[in-house]
């Protein structure tokens, strides 16, 4: 695996100012950046926080989110051109925006999306028009045309080039009238990573990746695909996920493999980890998942 080197993303231009935005320096004031040998590649400030919905949208921020996206994938991009693997620490999950907007900058790539939610909302849906609930929707072309084609390049990917793997929301989001994933997204969710095992659930997301026609795929983590009794640090719970042990078996399967060119932490919440001790799991987890 090519050296690490970290960006730092902490935009909450997807959500709202509640802590996600102190994940970066959480996880490196952990040791995180040692501990994967790393090197440090910059942080990208987001622009200003507005509370107020758009009407024409019906997203947060949306020019916002989309100017950012440019911002990182210029970032993501000075990474890879210097030889090293990028690892994007949010920031909330509307930075997959940026990373996939580098990727499509360079060609056709795949996305592995480990994440308790699948994030498939339309704005309509969505109660308080957070794009962190949106991202996988918008990267695959459904939604506003600000965010769904960036650079007049979407969409950022196709759907038959993502696994979304670990998900237990599907009750929660039929409920909310969250728009059906499509039938050429390969899904792995919590049941069936569970059934076969996770490493043998991760094998099957990667082979599904390696089609002839990418030239890699990127991996984004939300950590709320951790168990919730493990992982509480987070905004939107919901019960079970996967375990440590788990989530450190599919990363090192996942990022094993040569095909993989980046990935991307989001969604964890230092405010609600006073003593920093799941900051300090959280740190662990990704140096054994992404050190080889």
């Amino acid at each position: 695996m090519r050296k690490p080197a970290i960006i730092e993303a902490p935009s909450v231009l997807g959500l709202r100012p509640s802590g996600v935005q102190d994940m970066p320096t959480a996880l490196l004031d952990a040791g995180l950046a040692e501990r994967l040998g790393a090197v440090r590649a910059g942080r990208v400030e987001a622009p200003p926080y507005d509370p107020r919905r758009d009407e024409t949208t019906g997203i947060l921020n949306p020019l916002g989110i989309a100017r950012y996206a440019v911002a990182l994938a210029d970032a993501v991009g000075s990474v890879l051109d210097n030889g090293l693997f990028p690892v994007v620490l949010g920031g909330d999950c509307s930075i997959l925006l940026g990373n996939l907007l580098c990727l499509r900058r360079r060609g056709r790539h795949g996305l592995l999306f480990l994440d308790g939610h699948t994030d498939f909302y339309q704005p309509a849906a969505e109660p308080t028009g957070e794009a962190a609930s949106m991202e996988l929707a918008l990267a695959t072309g459904r939604g506003p045309r600000l965010l769904t084609d960036l650079e007049g390049r979407g969409p950022l990917l196709r759907d038959e080039d993502i696994v979304a793997f670990g998900f237990r929301d599907t009750s929660e989001s039929t409920e909310a009238g969250m728009q059906p994933l499509p039938p050429r997204l390969r899904t792995i969710d919590l049941h069936g990573v569970r059934a076969v095992g996770a490493a043998a659930a991760a094998r099957r997301a990667i082979d599904h990746l390696g089609n002839d026609e990418s030239a890699g795929y990127w991996v984004h983590l939300d950590v709320d695909v951790l168990d919730d009794a493990l992982m509480p640090a987070v905004d939107y719970r919901i019960p079970g996920g996967l375990t440590w042990s788990e989530l450190e078996s599919v990363l090192r399967i996942a990022l094993a493999d040569e095909r993989a060119v980046g990935l991307d932490v989001t969604i964890f919440n230092p405010r609600l980890d006073p003593a920093a001790t799941l900051a300090a799991r959280l740190a662990e987890c990704l140096s054994r998942g992404v050190r080889q």
